[in-house]
């Protein structure tokens, strides 16, 4: 068992790419050519896509947006251990994780311009709508594994959280619960070393944040948070566990946020150049693809292919975003429940008499 052989009491970190692209081959994990490329296409298309978005926000055709650059590894491999049947809870930073298990970009995009539409995810992708207040969207998980065990549908629930959210009472209720009746989650923290400006030394004294897994009866694992690899091992063994009924695991993903918290920010302030040129080296896409041109299965020639396909995905989700109707006042409400309650339609008429004719439209 991986959580047992990488203990984090025991100051253990599972990794098994090194900076150039070396795997270890007794921790390699068993992925095939068509998955790992899959992956990388995924990795290249997410940072892509970042880099649009805040573009895109600095040109005031965006909302407020919070930058992956760097977590990409951290988000695809945990989600690669997914089947279709399982769910993705994410809170705000998870695009990759959204691109892997099949949310269309465009439909991201529009959720960040502000529109309420882009929550509505097809119902295949089994993916929550996002939850900006920190750690509110771990209850929401535990309470979905709750679910999954007790009607026996053998679904895994997957949720994503910052290091900040495990300084949060909802982290201790969630983990908890789960931990307690046993339901079958994989919790994997992405520790990017900040919350917001407060550095991860600053708001928990603990030496990792995976052995918080111990003071709820689960089992906890760091794992390196540029390594694509040792993420897709570490989540599907607690997959493999949640789904078996031995209960939910809690990975702590060491990884770096490149960017700012989010374009309404300003990491300057707070970091220093030094550290950012370190983190640089260990950049989670980088090793992948050294690791995949010495595994024989990619080249200069798929690398420029992939990032032109990349760049025409990105474009022509932007088109489609723009080119959306603009919301309605009845999507504040519509969006609510799978269907409207009866308070819900009675609180929308009353907005509409309240703001006038041709104004509640």
């Amino acid at each position: 068992m991986l959580t047992e052989d990488f203990d984090p009491l025991k100051g253990k970190m599972f990794q098994v790419l090194d900076n150039e692209g070396n795997a270890d081959p007794d921790l390699e994990p068993k992925l095939t050519d068509a998955e790992l490329i899959r992956a990388y296409e995924t990795m290249v298309l997410t940072r892509l896509a970042d880099d649009k978005a805040v573009r895109l926000q600095r040109q005031g055709r965006l909302g407020a947006y919070p930058p992956s650059k760097g977590q990409e590894a951290s988000q695809i491999g945990p989600a690669m251990a997914l089947r279709d049947s399982d769910w993705l809870v994410w809170a705000f930073r998870e695009l990759g994780a959204l691109l892997l298990k099949g949310a269309p970009l465009w439909r991201v995009y529009l959720y960040w311009m502000g529109n309420e539409e882009g929550s509505n995810l097809p119902e295949a992708t089994r993916i929550t709508p996002s939850a900006v207040p920190v750690g509110t969207q771990l209850q929401h998980a535990s309470g979905m594994g709750f679910a999954s065990k007790h009607f026996n549908d053998k679904s895994v629930v997957l949720c994503y959280f910052g290091d900040g959210a495990t300084s949060e009472g909802d982290f201790h209720e969630a983990l908890n619960f789960a931990g307690v009746f046993k339901t079958p989650n994989v919790f994997v923290c992405q520790n990017n070393q900040y919350a917001i400006s407060v550095p991860r030394s600053q708001q928990c004294a603990a030496r990792t944040l995976a052995q918080k897994a111990v003071g709820y009866g689960l089992p906890g694992i760091q794992v390196d948070g540029n390594d694509l690899l040792a993420l897709y091992a570490a989540a599907k063994e607690a997959e493999e566990r949640a789904r078996r009924g031995d209960g939910p695991t809690l990975i702590e993903s060491f990884t770096y946020r490149m960017g700012d918290h989010t374009t309404s920010d300003d990491a300057t302030r707070y970091r220093y150049e030094a550290e950012l040129k370190q983190w640089a080296e260990k950049d989670p896409i980088k090793r992948l693809r050294l690791y995949m041109k010495k595994r024989g299965i990619w080249d200069a020639e798929k690398e420029k292919r992939v990032q032109e396909e990349g760049a025409k995905t990105v474009e022509e989700a932007v088109a489609q975003a723009e080119s959306y109707p603009l919301p309605s006042l009845d999507d504040v409400f519509k969006h609510t429940y799978a269907e409207m309650t009866e308070e819900l339609k009675e609180q929308l008429e009353f907005y509409r008499k309240d703001l006038g004719p041709g104004r509640g439209e």
